[in-house]
């Protein structure tokens, strides 16, 4: 596998798209801000959008938190080794290119990547893509 992040989809797609992930089980959501780097491993929450955001209704304690839906140009499907292991994600990134955060595909007890979450992740990949440039 290579690095690489190829065609993406619009940032009008990320709510519909975490609808789906708060049904895939556990992933790795990873935000990355000011030089610090912040993962929850665990099912993506599930949400309703309400004053401007989409509402994370994680359970307490866990993840949960409000994301500016407006503020997603784009997402893009993330394949690359990691520590020599396959890694797949969706990135979500603003218009000026930046990483807001990426949700990883969840891993079984042997490290391996959740096949059925692959299964998805491609379909989605090979389904859903608009190009970019």
């Amino acid at each position: 596998m290579t690095s690489q992040d190829i065609t993406g989809m619009a940032g009008s797609q990320a709510e519909s798209l975490l609808r789906e992930l708060a049904t895939w089980g556990p992933t790795t959501t990873v935000i990355v801000h000011g030089g610090c780097v912040f993962e929850f491993k665990g099912p993506f929450p599930s949400g309703e959008p309400g004053e401007g955001y989409y509402n994370l209704e994680g359970t307490y304690p866990g993840f949960h938190g409000h994301i500016r839906l407006d503020a997603i140009a784009a997402i893009g499907f993330q394949e690359k080794l990691h520590r020599g292991r396959d890694s797949y994600a969706f990135t979500f990134t603003s218009a000026g290119g930046d990483t807001l955060f990426k949700v990883f595909l969840g891993r079984d007890a042997d490290g391996e990547i959740d096949k059925q979450q692959l299964a998805k992740f491609r379909h989605i990949r090979d389904t859903r893509t608009v190009s970019r440039g």
